[in-house]
């Protein structure tokens, strides 16, 4: 099978060619530190070829959601140490995923201060989970330009704290309507300086925040995730495609490990001018290593390898689910299946009680 073979990414060499996409669990405490429970989660995933954390906080104004955890204070840091340390003596290689929600978020969650975004502009038809239970989204503050400046240099700063906590890499989360995609999109970027109106600025503030990763911690520790024909969190784009052509094609110009691209989960029958075929379309623009996200299997993950432009895929649900995936795709075990109930917020239950092919794998860990 392709996907069990060796790669190259970045600095690392990959053990095989699949991926554990990032996934929030929402199970850190509310000051954003990771417990023992989330240590034996990851370690238990470490024969993915790369684990990818779940969103990451850059920082507190970054938060969105309760329970998910930070990388921007030394209490958080040495969380985070555990569980890098566990993986790589399990032989795994662990990217943070650098997350700032902007406009996806709500005061309850934020000490009753407002959201920010690019523009005051609320997310519509939609909800967001609190601890308070589903609530409406409000309008975000729009952050002014130095506070824009500043974000960035807090991304470069979380990057460094990765580093510090023992970390692979970073992919900063450009995709599925957090704080980066909305600088993207005419829906939520109405600004009028320079991270607004045309393409170039609405794709300046991305290409900012990843030349400085670039600089503080190296180009092949630096992965960047986007997602080019999602709508959701209402993320609408006038032109997807001359959009993230140029985008992409500016990316390449930096030295990187990967772009990750997401395919189109979501129907598109009110969007026909969106692209169909994300990878077609985007991942052949590109010289960077593609891992490609939405959707795969055994079967349709290996048909996307074969077609060369992936070099790697990643799985959310499966790898929840299936701690040993890569084991059960080589031995077309069966899989076992996701509690969607017990995705975000709880206890280990549906988070490290999966079994295991080896039901004693892990036992005592």
């Amino acid at each position: 099978m392709k996907q069990l073979e060796k790669v190259t990414l970045g600095d690392q060499t990959l053990k095989n060619r699949m991926a554990m996409a990032p996934m929030t669990r929402s199970r850190a405490n509310r000051e954003g530190i990771v417990g023992d429970a989330t240590v034996l989660y990851y370690t238990q995933r470490a024969s993915a070829g790369l684990v990818i954390s779940e969103g990451i906080n850059i920082s507190k104004e970054a938060l969105g959601s309760p329970y998910t955890p930070g990388i921007y204070n030394q209490e958080q840091i040495d969380a985070w140490k555990k569980v890098t340390k566990s993986v790589h003596e399990s032989g795994g290689v662990i990217y943070a995923q650098l997350w700032h929600t902007g406009r996806v978020g709500h005061s309850s969650v934020k000490n009753e201060e407002l959201p920010v975004a690019p523009s005051a502009v609320a997310i519509e038809g939609q909800q967001h989970f609190t601890g308070d239970g589903m609530k409406d989204y409000e309008t975000p503050r729009a952050l002014t330009t130095e506070e824009v400046k500043q974000t960035i240099q807090d991304y470069k700063q979380a990057a460094i704290n990765a580093i510090a906590a023992g970390f692979d890499g970073v992919e900063l989360h450009a995709a599925f309507g957090y704080l980066p995609n909305q600088f993207l999109a005419e829906s939520s970027n109405h600004r009028t300086d320079e991270y607004g109106g045309n393409i170039q600025n609405r794709n300046r503030f991305v290409l900012e925040v990843m030349q400085e990763l670039v600089n503080a911690i190296g180009g092949d520790k630096v992965g960047i995730k986007l997602s080019p024909t999602i709508p959701y969190n209402s993320i609408i784009h006038t032109d997807p495609t001359a959009q993230y052509t140029e985008l992409i094609k500016a990316l390449d110009e930096m030295p990187l490990a990967y772009i990750h691209l997401m395919n189109s989960i979501f129907p598109l029958d009110q969007l026909p001018h969106y692209p169909k075929n994300v990878l077609g379309t985007f991942g052949k623009l590109t010289k960077h290593t593609i891992i490609a996200n939405g959707g795969y299997d055994a079967k349709t993950s290996e048909e996307e390898l074969e077609k060369g432009i992936a070099s790697i895929i990643s799985y959310g649900t499966l790898f929840l689910a299936n701690p040993d995936l890569p084991k059960r795709f080589e031995l077309n075990a069966e899989l076992n299946q996701a509690d969607r109930a017990t995705m975000y917020g709880g206890t280990e239950v549906g988070y490290t009680d999966y079994p295991f092919l080896e039901a004693k794998q892990f036992a005592n860990a």
